[in-house]
C-alpha cells in the first residue's frame, strides 16, 4: 500500500452523519441526508486499481491513484488528499475536458470548476477528485468538436448532440461510486452543481450526504452555455457576480 492511504476496512459501510459545516468554495451547502447504499455483497465491481504514487502540487501532497475499467480498459484518476477512509469526504467527481483545461477554451466553466474543487480539497487537507475520462458529456472528443462546429452556426450544446445523433448527456458514474469505495470513502459531501451527478451516485451505491455548491465564472463565451445548462438540465449553476461573494481558493 502506498504511503498516503489507508486500506479501507472491511466492515459494511456506516450511516452518514448529519453535519451542518459552512466550509465551501463559495457558494453554499445544501444539506441532503444520507442516501441509500448498496449491500456489500451486490456491488459489482467495475474497476481496478492499477497504479499509484505520491504528487506533489502546487496545492500541497497528494497521491494520484489510476483506476482501469475492468470492461473497457479506460483509465481514471483519483486525486487523493489526506486520509480518505470514512465518512463525509469532501469530493469531486470531474469528467475530462481537454478543449477547457488544455487548450484554454472559454466556451465552458470546467478548467475552472476542477481548479476550484482542487484548491478547496487542497485547503482542507482531506478529500478526492475523482476525473473521469467521459470528454464532451460522453460523446469523445471529436464528436465535441463537430458540436462545436454546429454551435458556431447558432444551435447551443444540447441541440448540437441532438443533430449528431446523441441525447443530451452520456456521462455515467457508476464508475466513479466503485473508485470511492476502493479508496475507503463511505459518504461524500459532493462538490457539484449537478442534481442528476448525486441522483446517479445515491442510485450506485455512493451516499451523498450534502451538496457544495461551485460557483462559476461567466464570460462573453460562456454565458450563454451555462445559462442553457441551468434552465434545460437543471444545474444550480451560480455565478461569480458581487464581488462581495466568497470565492473560491
Amino acid at each position: 500500500m502506498a504511503m498516503g492511504l489507508r486500506q479501507p476496512p472491511p466492515a459494511a459501510m456506516k450511516s452518514p452523519v448529519d453535519d451542518t459545516g459552512s466550509e465551501h468554495p463559495g457558494g453554499g451547502v445544501d444539506e441532503i441526508g444520507p442516501g441509500a447504499a448498496a449491500p456489500e455483497g451486490a456491488r459489482r465491481r467495475l474497476v481496478e486499481r492499477f497504479s499509484e504514487a505520491p504528487l506533489p502540487t502546487g496545492r500541497g501532497p497528494f497521491q494520484v491513484v489510476v483506476f482501469r475499467e475492468l470492461a473497457t480498459g479506460a483509465e481514471h484518476v483519483a486525486m487523493v488528499c489526506g486520509d480518505v477512509v470514512g465518512a463525509a469526504v469532501p469530493a469531486r467527481v470531474h469528467s475530462e475536458c481537454l478543449t477547457s483545461e488544455v487548450l484554454g477554451s472559454l466556451k465552458c466553466d470546467c478548467r475552472a470548476q476542477l481548479d476550484r474543487a482542487l484548491d478547496f480539497i487542497g485547503g482542507r487537507g482531506r478529500g478526492v477528485l475523482v476525473y473521469l475520462r467521459q470528454e464532451g458529456r460522453g460523446i469523445g472528443l471529436g464528436n465535441k468538436i463537430r458540436a462545436y462546429a454546429l454551435q458556431a452556426r447558432g444551435h447551443d450544446t444540447y441541440e448540437a448532440n441532438r443533430l449528431l445523433g446523441f441525447p443530451d448527456d452520456l456521462r455515467h458514474y457508476d464508475v466513479a461510486a466503485d473508485i470511492l469505495r476502493q479508496l475507503g470513502v463511505t459518504s461524500v459531501d459532493l462538490i457539484t452543481n449537478n442534481p442528476m451527478k448525486i441522483a446517479q451516485l445515491v442510485e450506485a451505491g455512493m451516499p451523498v450526504r450534502r451538496r457544495i455548491a461551485l460557483p462559476s465564472p461567466a464570460n462573453p463565451h460562456s454565458v450563454d452555455y451555462l445559462r442553457v445548462k441551468r434552465e434545460r438540465t437543471g444545474h444550480l449553476i451560480e455565478l461569480d457576480a458581487a464581488p462581495s461573494k466568497r470565492r473560491a481558493g
